[in-house]
């Protein structure tokens, strides 16, 4: 006899029970409606790209973190580590037939060999939105519309959109005369959460030629406090006298203008100059999201505009804006939050077995039951009826339908409402399942 192999998965990646997968596809239910209701079309991209498309488009970070390898054709490639570079290869590729501006979701996998920790794997789907060609600031402002809708869609009140503007940075480290170190003086600056200040400082001093004062100036930069009207304020004279920190100053004050007309206050936005966002292909706008409930895991959407990524790949200009909503993440912070519920069935009905007699009449109830709208599931065998209960209770089904032979010569089924602890009576005359979906509707949350 050949020797067991022991069943495990990789450390970074994991398996999805139903309990799981359940919540997780209904999350991803409702990003899309929420896409969708701007506009927004699906496309989808392969899992491999060729090496070359992917390397140096996100950061040295990304790039070690990559799955990388040479395929049975010899060619060198890699597994996406985000949607938005192979989004700049697709439009570059595609960007005749689809017609600018173009606006689209892309739900998918993608891979990074970082360091597995909570909430966080190295195999993990983003739910990403983008607008692609076009400049124009609305199309800034309206990702943080979506952004909003989507946070609030899925239950959260309490949640804060953080926005800053990539401009404003690199103007103003151009001021300092640090213009030619602004990609890792900005990567350390989306450190300062994580590591703090000091470590922060001493990171910018070993990789940069920045002397205390400039290092003083940028740390001072993004601890500007207040009010967004008071940030916004403090940053007029600083961002003075250079054209490029004056235009982003311009943008993030229209964003806020715009967000606090349809509605979004500062309990939900804020403009916070200590966003950095440690990705190179970022150019204006920049959006990170904190849940006010629980902020430590991180930002669970973030975004920006990127005006330069598909360079590489054409010549047409094809700037973009849109952000990417972490699945996994927000999920984690979900179930800590107790907002998952404990089910592992998509269906809201079990019909037991009361006998072997009985069998034809279940199936034609839950048939009747399915036509009707409601997700119904028949247990296959007429065990006992306290195992098929316990099934029930087991997987969350929310009511339990039993029609022994007396019920349905009296034409009726006994409907047992699981969460309430109540059994009602219920018509159903054998093929008209119209008062017995209705009922459930009225008393069954989800049917």
């Amino acid at each position: 006899m050949s020797k067991l192999i022991k069943p495990r998965t990789l450390a970074g990646f994991r398996d999805f029970l139903p309990a799981t997968m359940i919540p997780r596809e209904a999350l991803i239910d409702t990003a899309k409606k929420v896409y969708r209701s701007y506009g927004f079309s699906p496309i989808d991209t392969p899992v491999l790209e060729l090496y070359e498309v992917l390397t140096g488009k996100g950061s040295d970070e990304t790039d070690k973190q990559m799955y990388q390898f040479r395929d049975n054709g010899d060619r060198h490639v890699g597994m996406r580590f985000d949607l938005t570079v192979p989004l700049a290869r697709f439009v570059a590729q595609h960007h005749n037939d689809l017609g600018m501006p173009f606006r689209r979701y892309h739900i998918g996998e993608v891979w990074r060999g970082e360091k597995a920790q909570a909430g966080r794997y190295r195999e993990f789907m983003q739910c990403d939105f983008d607008t692609v060609g076009t400049k124009s600031i609305a199309s800034d402002i309206e990702t943080g519309m979506v952004i909003f809708d989507l946070l609030r869609a899925i239950g959260f009140e309490r949640f804060q959109i953080r926005v800053n503007n990539r401009k404003v940075l690199n103007g103003l480290l151009d001021k300092f005369g640090l213009a030619e170190d602004s990609v890792p003086v900005l990567r350390a600056i989306d450190k300062l959460e994580k590591m703090g200040r000091d470590k922060v400082c001493t990171e910018i001093k070993n990789k940069t030629s920045a002397t205390d004062e400039q290092v003083n100036d940028i740390l001072q930069l993004t601890e500007l406090d207040g009010n967004n009207e008071e940030v916004l304020t403090q940053l007029m004279p600083i961002c003075q006298g250079n054209e490029l920190a004056e235009e982003g100053l311009d943008e993030l004050q229209q964003l806020a203008s715009a967000m606090k007309a349809v509605g979004i206050d500062e309990s939900n936005l804020s403009i916070d100059v200590s966003i950095a966002r440690g990705l190179d292909y970022y150019t204006g706008t920049i959006f990170e999201t904190l849940l006010g409930d629980y902020p430590e895991i991180g930002s669970v959407c973030s975004g920006g505009r990127y005006d330069n990524l598909a360079q590489l790949y054409t010549r047409q200009e094809l700037p973009g804006v849109g952000a990417s909503l972490g699945l996994d993440r927000l999920l984690a912070a979900m179930e800590k939050l107790e907002m998952v519920p404990t089910i592992s069935t998509p269906a809201d009905v079990l019909v037991v077995q009361f006998s072997k007699e009985s069998l034809n009449s279940c199936l034609v109830i839950g048939n009747c039951l399915r036509k009707a709208g409601i997700a119904t599931e028949v247990y296959p065998a007429a065990k006992k009826l306290a195992a098929q209960f316990k099934y029930a209770e087991r997987r969350g089904f929310k009511a339990v339908i039993v029609a022994g032979q007396d019920e349905i010569a009296k034409g009726v089924v006994q409907v047992k409402l699981l969460d309430k602890r109540e059994q009602h009576e219920v018509p159903f005359d054998g093929q008209d399942a119209t008062t017995l979906s209705n009922w459930l509707r009225e008393n069954v949350a989800g049917s």
